[in-house]
């Protein structure tokens, strides 16, 4: 069948009818509008993304949830060492700070 559908448009090439060709068997029209996305492209586009987004969703939290399952050893690892990393930061902070507060002559009373 798919072979006469390409003898069927060659033939409606042939005798001035394409693309028209609604008698052919499985015949889809060529765009009308090549290299121009038009409203309802672009309707079906969003639809289509926003369809992949939610199966890319889905992924990603089974992911998630594989690599959380038996996990606390290294949870318990991080969360050290986000204390750290705050600690520091809030040491680097307060000597920012406190120059600050001797600039403005606000120190010793910086609260």
């Amino acid at each position: 069948q798919n072979k006469l559908a390409g003898i069927c448009e060659d033939m409606c090439k042939e005798v001035g009818a394409y693309p028209k060709c609604a008698q052919c068997p499985d015949f889809v029209a060529p765009d009308s509008t090549p290299g121009v996305m038009t409203w309802d492209e672009l309707l079906e586009h969003m639809d289509n993304l926003v369809s992949w987004g939610q199966d890319e969703l889905k992924t990603w939290h089974k992911t998630a949830s594989a690599l959380q399952v038996g996990n606390t050893q290294s949870e318990q690892a991080c969360t050290a060492e986000d204390l750290q990393h705050r600690a520091q930061l809030q040491n680097k902070l307060a000597g920012i700070c406190e120059d600050m507060c001797k600039e403005v002559g606000a120190y010793p009373k910086c609260a």
